[in-house]
């Protein structure tokens, strides 16, 4: 087999694998390809790089590959043109070099994540055979080597999904080591500077990280490492600090105003791992975690037997992350499993890093005491976050506290208060101090109470206030906050997927003008909403004087943008048209999406549904086997079991968004159902609906739901799996399907008996990390002929309390042969 991509019908010579497009093709002598009818973009006459085998024949086919599915065209499941259709890839015959040569053909930059389980559902298609061997400087697939199939089978289960980023590199210029200077971001080929105003210390964590440049230590402004050149990109990134790339963290450039090359962002990094260099890692910050030191070109483990608060005051010191907070032995699951770098520590506390305390290498003898895994908490680990909002900027407060997220209570809480949150996160100033749980009830841990900020805080907990986790409230009581940055985007109609374009901003709705609006635009705007992932923009033709706010204009959202916030347009401005005909008005195509939360499981739940932007709840107002039935054929969750009232998984957050919900049961989409509108509802989240769905996997006839024979549903029944056709790796994964722990033994004679329903005459061959076995391969039977007599009988580490062996009950008397554990009922 030849290096290249060949045609099985190709005879001598290198081979060249050429895909059938939707074309008519002939050869116009040696080294040329005419394409007579372009029914995808072709570059011809391209040279074909030395080397690659590929010598009869030269041609780019920039429609060979492409990614669906995603936010983006540049995120999504690979699909490869071939023989006259798209067809999807394994993940088992797809890396990460192979990864960069898609991005880079697709011009999306460069590959920020590639992984398996695509989740494209049933009926996505054919899937191509063949294993990709790219080397990763290949400016098309078509140059990548391909060799036969691995051994697993290949199914839509385990296709390959990719995300591109178009942040193609970062550098520090102008300093004096490559860990100082001015940053600079290559953006698809071309390189630019940041905005100093929208730079802060967790960003430039990150890429002091990802330079192996360790911590940023400070971000000086003024121009100190000089002018730039070339553009200056409006970019905002707005990272935690825990991100492995400034390409992970959230970005906006919406609205952003232009900036010159006076105020670039720079770094002072505090320089590449040296010998006793420290780092702390598992925990939620940069600041808190298991030691680690750099001995010997390799991170090792730091192990004690009298760690206290005077080594863990060296290390946070050190690290330049404020005063300690706790010395801490980690628990058995969070202890290391590398080297050992040092063993024995002892410090006065006053060292500036540990190399001065006195400390013993690996090979020294240990002393008596028993070592162990040590760790540490720096005040530099608080951290903030507004949680269950509809953006960044807006949600419940939140803080990271001794390793730890809790939440505020309300008593006192005003917009001194919130104002110190929202520049804490630089999301501008407040616009709202909400209390009494208006973005939910948080969970954990409740750490302030009594909050009485001034509002020239610099932090929250730099605010007076009752001790730490001292308070007299309840989750009822917590706080949250809207700032002034918070952004939000709707389609002004009553049913949310069409009409009038406005965005929420600095505190008022305001229209967006389609002047240079692209299709792109369109389709993030219905993304966004939940409202398919296509839409038509439409104009008005009459003349008038636009009345109100108009904050946007230009935007012009390109492949690369998943987020309408990253698309750039023109600063925000209250009258950025005034023109009617100028105004922007949608029409989406697609239903609204659902999902099911708090069920225990994928396949029961509360019923959620995503409508302009937001997910809210249903409620169970005639709510119905009818209705039940549309949502789980939607969430590919096999047929209704229940259709469960009275928040009957627990009551929900946010909107009540449908109310009196009609389905006839054909429909494709809860959303085609009628109601009363979005929005529309006396309801409160007491009646939040829910629903249980069959699923595809469950444990019959066993002594709970976690243990029994095997069935999976198919075409509209029940079936059971032969021994044969299923093994431990199998096991495994309904297991963990249906949070029921490991699997603690799986053995075939499961005496189902006579009458017990058909047999599912399949083989399944998962891999052992699938999520579900839907996403398992699967071939042809055995040899072997599949009755009742060897079903698969499979028993789970885990046996819920709430089980009542003797009667075959659950709490309330649901039937045991249902594949939902004990701990998905009447958890609310």
């Amino acid at each position: 087999m030849g290096p290249g991509l060949v045609s099985e019908e190709q005879q001598g010579g290198p081979d060249l694998f050429v895909p059938s497009a939707p074309t008519e093709c002939c050869w116009a002598g040696r080294g040329a390809l005419h394409v007579a009818t372009l029914g995808m973009r072709w570059e011809v006459g391209t040279e074909v790089p030395e080397g690659s085998g590929n010598s009869q024949v030269s041609l780019v086919a920039s429609g060979f590959v492409r990614l669906v599915g995603g936010d983006s065209p540049c995120s999504g499941s690979v699909e490869v043109y071939d023989r006259d259709q798209w067809k999807a890839i394994c993940d088992s015959q797809f890396g990460a070099k192979a990864a960069e040569v898609v991005c880079r053909e697709l011009q999306c930059g460069t590959a920020l994540s590639v992984h398996g389980a695509a989740h494209l559902g049933e009926g996505a298609g054919p899937f191509w055979d063949r294993a990709l061997q790219c080397v990763g400087n290949e400016s098309t697939i078509l140059f990548c080597p391909w060799g036969a199939p691995r051994d697993q089978h290949c199914t839509h289960g385990n296709s390959t999904h990719v995300t591109c980023t178009q942040y193609t590199g970062f550098r520090l210029v102008n300093g004096s080591t490559a860990c100082a200077g001015r940053v600079e971001v290559e953006v698809l080929g071309t390189w630019g500077t940041l905005r100093a105003s929208c730079w802060d210390l967790s960003d430039a964590h990150v890429l002091c990280r990802h330079l192996g440049c360790g911590f940023a230590e400070s971000i000086p402004g003024g121009g100190h490492f000089g002018r730039g050149t070339g553009p200056v990109w409006r970019d905002s990134f707005h990272c935690d600090g825990t991100e492995a790339h400034l390409g992970q963290c959230p970005v906006t450039a919406l609205g952003a105003s232009q900036c010159s090359h006076e105020n670039a962002a720079a770094v002072i990094c505090s320089g590449p791992a040296r010998p006793m260099s420290l780092r702390l890692v598992g925990g939620g910050s940069r600041c808190d975690g298991r030691v680690e030191v750099f001995q010997h070109g390799t991170w090792g483990r730091v192990l004690d037997e009298q760690w206290d608060m005077q080594e863990a005051s060296v290390v946070c010191r050190q690290l330049q992350c404020g005063e300690a907070e706790a010395a801490y032995t980690p628990v058995r699951a969070e202890r290391g499993l590398g080297p050992v770098g040092l063993h024995g520590v002892r410090c006065t506390g006053h060292e500036a890093d540990l190399s001065l305390c006195n400390t013993s290498l690996p090979e020294s003898p240990p002393s008596a005491g028993i070592m162990e895994d040590v760790g540490a908490v720096c005040r530099g680990s608080r951290r903030v976050r507004l949680a269950d909002g509809a953006g960044r900027c807006a949600g419940r407060v939140e803080i990271y506290y001794q390793g730890r997220w809790g939440t505020v209570c309300d008593n006192a809480w005003d917009l001194a208060d919130a104002a110190v949150v929202c520049r804490q996160l630089g999301c501008g100033g407040a616009l709202e101090a909400a209390s009494s749980a208006r973005f939910g009830e948080g969970s954990g841990q409740i750490w302030l109470d009594g909050v009485n900020c001034s509002g020239a805080e610099a932090a929250l907990w730099d605010c007076p206030a009752e001790a730490w986790g001292q308070h007299d409230c309840g989750h009822k009581e917590d706080v949250g906050v809207v700032c002034s940055e918070f952004m939000a985007l709707r389609l002004e109609n009553s049913d949310g997927c069409s009409g009038r374009l406005q965005v929420f901003y600095n505190g008022t709705w305001g229209s967006v003008c389609s002047n240079s609006m692209t299709t792109q635009t369109v389709s993030l705007v219905c993304k966004e909403l939940g409202c398919g992932d296509r839409g038509q923009l439409e104009t008005s033709s009459v003349y008038a004087k636009l009345s109100g706010t108009a904050w946007l204009d230009h935007v012009e959202c390109g492949k690369s943008n998943s987020s309408f916030w990253q698309c750039p347009s023109t600063p925000w401005h209250p009258q950025s048209c005034d023109d009617l005909r100028e105004e922007a008005h949608i029409t989406c195509n697609g239903a609204a999406k659902v999902r099911l939360a708090d069920g225990g499981r994928r396949c029961a739940g509360r019923v959620e549904v995503k409508h302009q932007g937001q997910w809210g709840t249903v409620c169970s107002d005639r709510w119905d086997m009818s209705d039940a039935a549309v949502v789980c054929r939607q969430l590919g969750c096999g047929v209704a079991l229940e259709a469960l009232q009275k928040a009957h998984f627990g009551p929900g957050s946010g909107s009540v968004w449908m109310d009196d919900v009609h389905c006839n049961g054909t429909e494709s989409a809860l959303s085609d159902c009628t109601h009363n509108g979005w929005g529309q509802t006396g309801c409160s989240h007491s009646r939040d609906a829910g629903v249980t769905c069959s699923g595809f996997v469950r444990l019959v006839g066993g002594d709970s739901p976690c243990s029994g024979s095997v069935e999976v549903y198919d075409r509209d029944q029940w079936k059971a799996v032969c021994d044969s056709h299923f093994g431990a790796k199998a096991a495994e994964v309904v297991c963990r399907e249906l949070q029921c722990g490991t699997a603690l033994s799986v053995h075939g004679a499961a005496h189902l008996g006579e009458g017990a329903g058909p047999v599912w005459d399949r083989e399944l061959q998962c891999v052992g990390n699938e999520s579900t076995i839907l996403f398992c391969p699967w071939g042809a039977p055995r040899d072997q002929p599949c009755t009742h007599g060897n079903g698969t009988h499979v028993t789970c580490t885990r046996k819920d309390s709430g089980w009542d062996g003797a009667h075959g009950v659950c709490g309330g008397g649901r039937r045991a042969g249902w594949a939902l554990g004990c701990a998905g009922w009447g958890t609310g």
